[in-house]
Parts: C-alpha cells; sequence; structure tokens
C-alpha cells in the first residue's frame, strides 16, 4: 500500500485523519506562505489557499516521491480582508472584534500529491455567521481557551469552546477545521490508497 504523509503540523487536521482510521505519517512543510500570498496578492482566495496547499505538498513529495502526500490550508476571508492565525493574545480579540456580527467565509483546500504530479484538488468555501458578543465575552472566551486561539485562523475552534460565538454556519463541517474529509477519503479509496 502506498505510504500516506500529511504535509502539515495541524494537530486538528491529523486527528481528523487518525479518528477517520488512516495510517499516515506527519512531515510538516515549512513553506513561506507570506511570500506566496503576496505574491497572489487580488487573487481569489480559493486560489491561494489552493495554492499553499499544492506548495506544502509539493515540497514534502519532492523529498518522498513515492508516497501520497496530502497537502491543505485555509483563509478565512470577511469582507475584503483576510486574516491569518493571530500572532498574539491582543490579535486574537481584534480578530473577533472584527468578525463579530458578520459572515465570513473560511475558504479550505486540499491536494494530494505523489512525486512531481498532483494527483487530486478540492477547494470548498464553507459561511460562518459569528453572533454579536460583547466585549467581556471575548475575554471570557480567550482566557478559557488561552493558546489555543492563536493556532487557527479567526481565534477559534468551532469543534470545541468557539461553537458559542457563532450563529449560523452552512458548509461541511470538515472543510470548516482545514481538511475536506469526505472528497478526500472518496478519492483515496478510488486510487486504492486506503481500504475501499
Amino acid at each position: 500500500m502506498t505510504r500516506l504523509i500529511l504535509a502539515s503540523a495541524s494537530r486538528v487536521r491529523a486527528t481528523m485523519l487518525r479518528q477517520a482510521g488512516l495510517a499516515f505519517e506527519i512531515v510538516p512543510a515549512h513553506a513561506d506562505e507570506a511570500a506566496t500570498k503576496r505574491a497572489m496578492a487580488g487573487a481569489d482566495p480559493l486560489e491561494i489557499a489552493g495554492a499553499l496547499a499544492e506548495i506544502k505538498a509539493r515540497a514534502i513529495a519532492a523529498h518522498h516521491p513515492d508516497a501520497a502526500v496530502i497537502g491543505a490550508d485555509q483563509m478565512l476571508v470577511c469582507g475584503a480582508d483576510l486574516f491569518d492565525k493571530p500572532a498574539d493574545m491582543d490579535e486574537a480579540r481584534s480578530h473577533l472584534r472584527r468578525l463579530r456580527g458578520r459572515t465570513h467565509h473560511l475558504c479550505t483546500a486540499a491536494v494530494v500529491m505523489r512525486g512531481g504530479e498532483v494527483l487530486w484538488r478540492h477547494t470548498e468555501k464553507p459561511e460562518l455567521v459569528m453572533r454579536g458578543f460583547t466585549d467581556a465575552f471575548i475575554g471570557r472566551y480567550l482566557a478559557a481557551i488561552g493558546d489555543d486561539a492563536l493556532l487557527s485562523v479567526g481565534a477559534y475552534q468551532l469543534e470545541g469552546r468557539g461553537a458559542q460565538l457563532f450563529e449560523r454556519v452552512e458548509g461541511d463541517f470538515f472543510s470548516i477545521l482545514g481538511l475536506p474529509l469526505l472528497p478526500l477519503l472518496g478519492f483515496l479509496r478510488r486510487l486504492q490508497l486506503i481500504e475501499s
């Protein structure tokens, strides 16, 4: 069976794959995401997320040409603004203030490569609506989750306490978490990379 490698340090993505029963290795790609975002300024955020996912997969596939390498990335878009992971708790607080009471999208992309060839790519664009909440609520929320607020764009984890920030979500739950898991599993089964 072909080896599977996840080219990501995301513990959420690794947990999704592990809980789905996949055997895989984790080899994080250290791509210069900021340079790619600068080079693609003004492009569709789905295209940027797709390019970042491919860059990560390609970097690892070059060193493991026999493996199927999964790259993934995600961009948060609110109005005309793109959000990155917050650098610190002050920025996490600022992000939540800017997102509250508004609709945003999580542009999620995944790529599977073997050698230098892209075997599969997929994008999704879930829509999330944050409820209105007070600054005091933001303070309590950030105090409760601590540094976990710095692990994802938007400073939230929908699978946990972050669910309390939302009024409504539309789209695939796994894609919101950062990986379009069901389409990925379907592709891996079709290519007999996992058991069908």
